[in-house]
C-alpha cells in the first residue's frame, strides 16, 4: 500500500503539473507522463495528459486518452467540456456540440463551455443558438447588472447609450476586463479603430488568456491593415486551441489580407470539410476563390451558403457582384421572399435589396430595378451616415495648406524611393482596369487598395473629442524635415508585407485623391495616376455597387453628385500647384484607344512597352476588387452608357453635379 507520504507527494505533483497547463502544456505533458509511471490508474492525471496533447496539437492522442474515462465521468461538467474541445479540434462538430451541451446541462454556471458552444454552434451555421449561448456565457462572466445593460444596448444597436454607461461602469472598475472589452466593441462599431485597439491591448495586458478579446484585437488590427500584428495575434489563439475552426478563419481572413490566398483556401477547405453546414464560412470560402479566378467553384460556395442559410443577404450579393453572373427565375423569387416590409437584418435586406436591382437591370427592367437600388442605399444610409459639409470642409483644408509656396518650400524632402504607382479617382471609375492593365509588366505588381497613406493621415490628425477635426493636413507645415523621409520610409515598410521583390508596385485606393499632397511630400519619385470616368456613369455606378465598408458617399444621389464635384475641384488644385505631378486617364479614352493609352500610361511610369500589358485579361493575380470578373476579359464597351437607362430617375445626381457636367456634356 502506497504511504500517505507517497499520497501526498502525487497529489502535489498532480496540482504541478495542473498549474504547468496554463504555464506550459510541454511541461505539463512530462510531468503528467512521470506521475502516469508511478501511478498509471490516476484518471486526474490522465486528464491533465489529454488536455496537454490537445493544447499542444495532439487532438488524437487526446481523445484516445479521454475515450476510456467516458463513461466513468458522465455526471462531470469539467469532463464533457474538455471531451468536447478535443472533439472540435478534431473537426467532429456535431459531437462536440453534443458534449458542451451535457457540460452546461450538468453545471449551467459554466461560462467557458457557454463560450465553446457559441463558438461551435456559430460554426455549425445556427446563429440564434450560437448568440443564445454566448449570451449565458456573458451573463455568467458578467456579475454587474450595469454591464449586462450596456452589453444589451450595443446589440440594440443604442451605442451612445451603451457608451456612456460602460464608462461610467469602468469609473468605479478601471480593472474589469470584460467593460473594457464592451467599450472597444462600441469603439469598432462606431469605426473609432485605434480607441478600440488600445483598449484591446490593456484588456491583454490584464488578462492574457481572454481569448474573445484576443480575437477582437486580431480583427482590429486586420482593420487596420497591421497584418504581421494580426497573424502573431490569430497564431497564438492557435496555439492554445489549435482546432478551434473561429481561429482558423481568423487566420484564413489573415492571409487573404496578406496576399496568400492558396494558405487561405487550405485552411477554408479543411474547415469545411469538418463543418460543411457553415454557410458564413462557405461565403468566406466563395470571395477567396473568387480573388484567385476560380469563379465556378466561387459560384457554387455562394450557392451553398445560401442553401443552408437563405436569409444571408450577403450571399446573393456575392453572386450579382461577380457582374458577369445572371439570376434564374427561381433565384429571383427567393430574393423577393426575403424582402421585408419592415424589421430583418438591416445588412442582409440591404445585400438583397442590391442583388435584386442587379438581377432585374439584368434582364431590362430598369424602374424596378432601380426601385431596389435605391431601398439597399436607403438602409445603408441609416447607420452609414454621409456627412457632404465635412467632405467640403476637408477639401477646402487640403486647399488652404497645399499652396505653390509650401510645395516649394519642401522640396527635396520625403523618401526617394520610385516604387510606388498610385491609382487614385472615386470608386467604378475604371481604376481596376488600370492597375490589371500595369500589373501584366514584368517590373510591376498589383496589390489592393491598401490603407497605409490613410492611416498615416489618421495618425497625422490625432483626432480626439476635444478636436474632432483633427490636425492634418495643418500640421504637416510644423513637421521637421527628416519627417517626410520617416513617413515615406514607414509607408514603404508597413506595405512590404503585400508585395515581393518586382521593382514597382501598385496602390489603387481611390480615396487617397484626397492626400496627394501628403504623397507628394513623402514620396517625391512615386508616381500617381487618376482614373477618371465620365461623372453620370462613374456616379451611378457607383450608387448601384454595395460597398464592403467606406464610400458612405455612395449611398444618395445627391452625396455623390456633390463628392464627385468634390474630387474635382481638390483634383483641379493638385493641377495648379502640381503641374505635370498627376496622369489623368479618362477611362472613356483608354476603352476608344486602348494600345495610345497603355502606353501614354507606361511612358509617364518610366517603363517600356510590353505586348503583355495589351492581352492584360489574360494575366494570373489575385484581385480583391468588384471589377474583378470584367478585367479579366478584353475591353468591352457595354457599361459606358449604362447609366441611360436609368436617365428618367437620374434628376437629383444631374443637379448636384451642377458646374461638373459642363466639362462633360451629356449629347
Amino acid at each position: 500500500m502506497r504511504s500517505q507520504t507517497d499520497t501526498g507527494d502525487l497529489a502535489t505533483a498532480t496540482a504541478h503539473a495542473q498549474r504547468l497547463l496554463r504555464q506550459d502544456p510541454q511541461l505539463a505533458a512530462r510531468q503528467a507522463e512521470e506521475i502516469l509511471k508511478v501511478n498509471p490508474a490516476s484518471e486526474a492525471v490522465q486528464r491533465i495528459l489529454a488536455t496537454a496533447c490537445r493544447l499542444l496539437g495532439d487532438s488524437s492522442r487526446s481523445l484516445t486518452l479521454l475515450e476510456p474515462l467516458a463513461w466513468r465521468h458522465s455526471e462531470s461538467p469539467s469532463f464533457h467540456f474538455e471531451y468536447g474541445q478535443t472533439l472540435s479540434a478534431l473537426g467532429r462538430g456535431d459531437e462536440a456540440i453534443t458534449a458542451l451541451r451535457k457540460a452546461v446541462e450538468l453545471e449551467p454556471g459554466h461560462a467557458g463551455a457557454w463560450r465553446s458552444l457559441g463558438d461551435q454552434l456559430a460554426v455549425a451555421g445556427d446563429e440564434p443558438g450560437s448568440r443564445a449561448a454566448y449570451e449565458k456565457h456573458f451573463a455568467i462572466a458578467i456579475r454587474h447588472p450595469e454591464l449586462i445593460e450596456a452589453i444589451e444596448l450595443l446589440r440594440a444597436g443604442k451605442l451612445g447609450k451603451a457608451e456612456r454607461l460602460a464608462r461610467e461602469f469602468l469609473k468605479k472598475y478601471p480593472a474589469d476586463v470584460s467593460a473594457i472589452r464592451v467599450l472597444a466593441d462600441i469603439g469598432i462599431k462606431l469605426g473609432q479603430f485605434d480607441d478600440a485597439r488600445h483598449l484591446l491591448e490593456r484588456c491583454l495586458e490584464l488578462a492574457p488568456d481572454f481569448h474573445l478579446a484576443r480575437h477582437n484585437y486580431a480583427n482590429v488590427l486586420v482593420r487596420q491593415q497591421r497584418l504581421e500584428e494580426a497573424d502573431a495575434q490569430a497564431e497564438k489563439l492557435l496555439a492554445v486551441e489549435p482546432g478551434n475552426p473561429n481561429f482558423r478563419i481568423l487566420k484564413g481572413l489573415v492571409l487573404v489580407r496578406m496576399g496568400k490566398h492558396e494558405e487561405a483556401l487550405e485552411i477554408y477547405e479543411q474547415v469545411l470539410k469538418n463543418y460543411p453546414n457553415q454557410g458564413r464560412a462557405q461565403m468566406s470560402y466563395g470571395h477567396t476563390l473568387k480573388t484567385v479566378g476560380r469563379l465556378e467553384e466561387a459560384i457554387e460556395a455562394y450557392r451553398k451558403c445560401i442553401e443552408l442559410s437563405p436569409d444571408v443577404g450577403e450571399a446573393y450579393w456575392s453572386l450579382a457582384n461577380l457582374k458577369t453572373f445572371r439570376f434564374s427565375d427561381e433565384d429571383i423569387a427567393q430574393m423577393r421572399a426575403q424582402v421585408t416590409t419592415e424589421g430583418g437584418d438591416p445588412d442582409d435586406q440591404a445585400h438583397i435589396a442590391f442583388a435584386l436591382g442587379k438581377a432585374l437591370e439584368d434582364r431590362g427592367q430598369f424602374d424596378e430595378s432601380f426601385h431596389f437600388y435605391r431601398r439597399g442605399n436607403a438602409i445603408r444610409n441609416v447607420n452609414h451616415r454621409f456627412n457632404p459639409k465635412v467632405n467640403v470642409f476637408n477639401t477646402a483644408r487640403q486647399i488652404r495648406v497645399f499652396t505653390p509656396e509650401f510645395i516649394a518650400s519642401s522640396e527635396g524632402r520625403g523618401c526617394p524611393a520610385p516604387d510606388p504607382i498610385f491609382i487614385v479617382g472615386l470608386p467604378r471609375a475604371g481604376s481596376t482596369l488600370l492597375e490589371q492593365i500595369l500589373a501584366s509588366h514584368s517590373q510591376v505588381e498589383g496589390t489592393t487598395e491598401l490603407t497605409d497613406i490613410i492611416a498615416i493621415s489618421r495618425r497625422l490628425a490625432e483626432k480626439s473629442r476635444q478636436n474632432p477635426a483633427g490636425k492634418y493636413p495643418e500640421i504637416l507645415a510644423q513637421l521637421p524635415p527628416e519627417r517626410f523621409r520617416e513617413l515615406g520610409e514607414s509607408y514603404l515598410e508597413t506595405t512590404r508585407i503585400q508585395r515581393s521583390d518586382t521593382p514597382f508596385f501598385i496602390d489603387k485606393m481611390p480615396n487617397n485623391f484626397q492626400h496627394i499632397g501628403l504623397i507628394h511630400l513623402i514620396l517625391p519619385n512615386a508616381k500617381i495616376i487618376d482614373a477618371r470616368r465620365h461623372p453620370m456613369a462613374c456616379c451611378f455606378s457607383g450608387f448601384k455597387q454595395l460597398f464592403a465598408r467606406g464610400q458612405t458617399f455612395t449611398y444618395g444621389l445627391e452625396d455623390i453628385g456633390r463628392y464627385y464635384r468634390d474630387y474635382v475641384i481638390l483634383m483641379d488644385h493638385w493641377d495648379r500647384v502640381l503641374p505635370g505631378r498627376v496622369l489623368r486617364v479618362e477611362y472613356e479614352e483608354m476603352v476608344a484607344d486602348t494600345e495610345n493609352q497603355i502606353r501614354r500610361m507606361l511612358d509617364y511610369c518610366g517603363l517600356g512597352f510590353e505586348e503583355e500589358c495589351l492581352r492584360f485579361y489574360e494575366t494570373k493575380r489575385a484581385i480583391r476588387t468588384p471589377s474583378a470578373e470584367q478585367v479579366r476579359q478584353p475591353i468591352y464597351t457595354q457599361a459606358l452608357e449604362q447609366w441611360r437607362n436609368y436617365e428618367a430617375h437620374l434628376g437629383p445626381l444631374k443637379e448636384a453635379l451642377g458646374p461638373v457636367l459642363q466639362r462633360y456634356p451629356i449629347d
